[in-house]
């Protein structure tokens, strides 16, 4: 069976030798390459097509949301995490919607990073545990159990495939109900758990569990 290729891009030394060591060590995961700036990561992401790109959200010449957002377009079967220090929810939202699918924190724990790559590559999306315990005070927490309970449960699924980064074309395509239905069950979910937009969604779904379930 063919290893996952994974590409990292990090202009600190230091953390690209972290996460080739952390990914060599892996028997199920093969490193692709790695680049020490954006404009390097860009070069070699269209060339190699990995199945996952780590990168750093400050690299020089192109930084990680521009990066990601151009290989949206390039390439977009390749996953990508975002690998960094800032905890800042204004950070995370720029993430998800430049199409990032994982945000990972470099002081965390390798594992999740190792999580977050398996996460990605069955389509699924992963926050790094402790960004999402920053966002949520408790009663915060309160408030999304609540939402939780008034849900439907085809809003909850709709929510659900939302967060994983289905479209809504697909989403209809995979409960076999129409577009319309689609819209009307996210704006009825996303009221009830005051998401503003998809990010929020994402965060929502972290708290609850919803992107670690199979």
């Amino acid at each position: 069976m063919k290893k996952p290729r994974i590409l990292v891009a990090d202009d600190h030394p230091i953390v690209l030798a972290g996460v080739r060591m952390l990914v060599e060590s892996d028997r199920d995961l093969e490193l692709a390459a790695e680049a020490k700036s954006g404009a390097e990561a860009l070069d070699l992401i269209i060339a190699l097509k990995p199945d996952v790109a780590i990168l750093d959200i400050f690299m020089p010449q192109m930084n990680g949301f521009a990066l990601a957002r151009q290989l949206a377009k390039d390439c977009p079967s390749v996953k990508l995490i975002a690998l960094t220090a800032h905890a800042d929810r204004s950070y995370l939202d720029q993430a998800l919607e430049a199409g990032m699918r994982g945000y990972v924190l470099k002081q965390s724990a390798t594992s999740c990073l190792l999580d977050a790559i398996r996460g990605v590559l069955v389509g699924g999306l992963y926050v790094d545990p402790t960004v999402v315990g920053d966002l949520f005070s408790t009663s915060r927490r309160r408030a999304a159990a609540s939402g939780a309970n008034a849900l439907t449960q085809r809003e909850t699924e709709v929510l659900k495939l939302v967060a994983r980064g289905l479209t809504n074309k697909e989403i209809a395509l995979r409960l076999d109900v129409s577009i319309k239905s689609v819209d009307t069950y996210r704006a009825r979910g996303a009221a009830k758990i005051d998401a503003k937009g998809r990010a929020d969604i994402v965060r929502y779904a972290s708290l609850r569990g919803w992107l670690s379930e199979g």
